[in-house]
C-alpha cells in the first residue's frame, strides 16, 4: 500500500473525515503496519486499550464474553473500519475481543499517538464523538432486537447486516464474502446452534439461501426483508 493508497483508505475512515493532505500525511506517519494471521488475537476483552486500529484488508471478529460465560459476536470488522475505539476515547479496556478470520492487515496506531494526533488535528476528536455515537446507535439497535424479535427476524437481520457489510454478487445471488459459520450466526442472534440450523435449513428449501462450509448465498434477499421486517 503505497502512500496515495493510505490517504484515500483513511478518506473513507470516520474518524479521519474532512482532514486535509497534509493532516492523513501525518496520521499515515503515525502509524504502524500490523499483520495479523487468520486465528490470531488482535486484543482481549478488558485489557487496556494500548492501540487503535483500522483495517487495510481481511476479516476481524469482535466477540463479548457474557457474565454467564456466553460469548456474543458483536460485529465484523472488514476493510476501511475500525476497531479498538476506546483507545481513541480513553476508557479502562476493550469491550471486546478481536480475532482475525482471514489473514489481515491493519494499520496501528498508539494510545499516545492518537492523542498526539488529536491535539494537532481537532477535527479528529469532533470525528470521534460521531463515531461513538454510531456505534452506540448500532448497540441499541442489536439490544432492541434481541429482546422484541423473534429468532428468525433476528437471523434474517444479521444476515442482511452481513450482505450489507461484505455481500459480492455471484450467480446465484450475493455471497457473504467471508468465512463464517452457523456458530457465528448463533452467537449474533443470541439463540442456539440448533435454531440456527433448522432456520436456514428451512430457507435453504424454499431458496432464499444457499449454504456451504462456512459460506452463504443470499438468493432472494427480498425473501428475507419480508421476513426481517415481518412484513
Amino acid at each position: 500500500m503505497d502512500r496515495e493508497q493510505g490517504r484515500l483508505l483513511l478518506q473513507g475512515v470516520g474518524l479521519f473525515k474532512g482532514l486535509s493532505r497534509e493532516a492523513l500525511d501525518d496520521v499515515l506517519d503515525a502509524g504502524r503496519r500490523h499483520r495479523i494471521a487468520k486465528g490470531d488475537v488482535l486484543f482481549r476483552q478488558a485489557d487496556p486499550p494500548e492501540a487503535f486500529y483500522v483495517l487495510v484488508y481481511g476479516r476481524v471478529k469482535v466477540t463479548q464474553d457474557t457474565p454467564d460465560g456466553q460469548q456474543v459476536v458483536v460485529r465484523f470488522i472488514g476493510p476501511g473500519e475500525m476497531m479498538g475505539c476506546v483507545a481513541v476515547c480513553g476508557g479502562n479496556g476493550y469491550p471486546g475481543t478481536a480475532t482475525a478470520v482471514e489473514d489481515s492487515l491493519a494499520i496501528r496506531w498508539t494510545a499516545g499517538a492518537i492523542a498526539g494526533l488529536m491535539q494537532r488535528h481537532p477535527t479528529i476528536a469532533m470525528n470521534a464523538l460521531g463515531a461513538v455515537g454510531g456505534r452506540l446507535q448500532e448497540a441499541q439497535e442489536r439490544i432492541r432486537e434481541m429482546s422484541t424479535e423473534k429468532v428468525e427476524r433476528r437471523i434474517a437481520h444479521a444476515l442482511l447486516r452481513l450482505v450489507r457489510q461484505a455481500g459480492r454478487r455471484v450467480e446465484r445471488g450475493v455471497e457473504i464474502n467471508f468465512p463464517i459459520s452457523r456458530q457465528d450466526i448463533a452467537e449474533m442472534t443470541g439463540t442456539t446452534l440448533h435454531t440456527v440450523s433448522r432456520t436456514l435449513s428451512a430457507w435453504e428449501s424454499q431458496g432464499l439461501i444457499e449454504g456451504g462450509r462456512q459460506r452463504v448465498v443470499v438468493r432472494n434477499p427480498h425473501g428475507l426483508v419480508t421476513i426481517a421486517e415481518d412484513l
